[in-house]
């Protein structure tokens, strides 16, 4: 199930990304039992087919919103390569700029 009901006359919540990992790693455990009946597998892939549609969503909205919160003045996108040694904040040193280019072997 990808919507949670309050009440019966509220309009449903959406389920946390979170929840929608969890549920489709128990559709995917259940799959990889193989002890379901054909239908009932195939009725348990659908679903695990719509959560993943669902959550690749919920990815690019949250990927949209922060290339929002990262535009700079003229409209563009100011990104960085993350640098996940050094954590999330740290700045790319000059040799990770791919414009930045490199002597070939032969002229050293």
């Amino acid at each position: 199930m990808v919507h949670v009901m309050a009440n019966e006359s509220a309009t449903p919540e959406p389920v946390p990304f979170e929840g929608i990992l969890a549920r489709l790693q128990k559709v995917v455990d259940d799959l990889e039992r193989g002890d379901l009946p054909l239908e009932q597998s195939l009725a348990i892939f659908e679903e695990g087919v719509q959560l993943s549609r669902l959550g690749q969503r919920r990815l690019e909205e949250a990927e949209q919103r922060v290339e929002r919160l990262l535009g700079d003045e003229s409209g563009g996108v100011r990104t960085r390569p993350l640098d996940v040694a050094a954590g999330s904040d740290a700045e790319p040193s000059p040799s990770d700029d791919p414009r930045r280019t490199h002597p070939s072997p032969e002229n050293k």
